[in-house]
């Protein structure tokens, strides 16, 4: 089982990010990113938050959440999810699961591998392609407005194309502040329920300001956010790297 192989894995993207620090500048100012098709106004959340261009040139993002460490390809999407009891993981299409001791994982690796990920990566995952954007009213918390915009995917998009999320934005420094979003894994049906997260513990760290923690809110019959629903979710040793990891890393491991 990988475990904690990736503390030694991070070395290695370390040095060689240095090596390879002239050769993706040489390649990158050759590329010009061209504009996208999402709102200006998104454009300057994904500004306030480090920027698109940044985003798009790197190729790993790893984070802890407790003592998972969650490690994903920014451009194939291949991820590892790695705690000391058991590891679980996508590749080439497939989902797996590596456990310590049979039985030791109670949830469901193919709803579970990529969750926090998407989470965690907001606003840069709403830029994704076949999205839809589309305006919405207003969320409103202790009297400040947030205006937002409700992302649908195309049919052919990922596992629940039917999910949709809606964010809202501070209107003066347009950082994200809320994730409403609905859960279709189970039911592969369109939903109106939506769940209510609120972004408002940021960090900067490695070129992009990335959430350090996350809190589920209760709603009003406006849906609305009222108060928090649970403890606030932290997340902890964000990285983010321009140097790609073997494939093999996010393979289950061979015994």
């Amino acid at each position: 089982m990988k475990k904690y192989a990736f503390i030694f894995l991070v070395a290695i993207t370390i040095l060689s990010c240095k090596n390879e620090t002239k050769k993706d500048t040489d390649e990158t100012t050759k590329q010009e990113i061209v504009s996208e098709n999402y709102p200006a106004e998104l454009a300057k959340v994904f500004k306030a938050h480090g920027g698109i261009d940044v985003w798009k040139k790197a190729k790993v993002l790893s984070f802890n959440k407790g003592e998972e460490v969650h490690t994903t390809d920014l451009h194939t999407r291949d991820i590892v999810v790695n705690s000391p009891n058991f590891s679980l993981g996508y590749q080439n299409g497939k989902v797996w699961l590596d456990e310590e001791k049979e039985g030791t994982y109670k949830g469901n690796p193919a709803f579970y591998y990529n969750l926090y990920f998407y989470f965690y990566a907001m606003p840069f995952v709403l830029a994704d392609d076949g999205i839809t954007y589309t305006k919405v009213e207003d969320l409103v918390f202790e009297g400040v407005n947030y205006p937002g915009y409700k992302i649908s995917y195309a049919s052919d998009k990922g596992t629940s194309p039917d999910d949709n999320y809606i964010i809202y934005y501070n209107p003066k420094s347009y950082k994200m502040e809320w994730l409403a979003y609905t859960v279709t894994f189970s039911s592969k049906k369109p939903s109106e329920k939506y769940s209510l997260i609120r972004y408002n513990s940021w960090e900067s760290s490695t070129g992009l300001v990335l959430p350090k923690a996350i809190t589920w809110y209760k709603k009003d019959e406006k849906g609305n956010p009222t108060e928090p629903a649970r403890p606030a979710t932290e997340f902890t040793l964000p990285l983010l790297s321009n140097a790609k990891l073997a494939d093999s890393f996010y393979a289950k491991p061979v015994k």
